[in-house]
């Protein structure tokens, strides 16, 4: 899984047919931190994420297995949105 950062949309209006209806968000990967990591990705929203939320994305295979994108031409999905994140530095 990828933490990231909902950054924007993106609007399609020519896509597969099978992902009409589907909202599509920009996501910029973050560390645990928060900090920005790698490039930003196109993610398809299941859970009804918005702007400069925290969320979960699966990719690749994984995104297929989400909710409703089974057989849908995706690569990756917002699988949850993240409330906190506690980092236990003890270890």
């Amino acid at each position: 899984m990828i933490l990231g950062k909902v950054v924007g949309t993106v609007v399609a209006t020519r896509k597969d047919e099978s992902l009409v209806g589907s909202k599509l968000l920009l996501v910029q990967p973050i560390t645990p931190d928060g900090d920005s990591q790698g490039v930003q990705l196109v993610a398809v929203d299941t859970v009804d994420a918005g702007a400069a939320e925290t969320v979960l994305i699966v990719s690749g295979s994984s995104a297929r297995m989400a909710a409703g994108l089974t057989d849908l031409p995706v690569d990756a999905a917002i699988i949850g949105i993240v409330d906190t994140i506690e980092i236990d530095n003890s270890a």
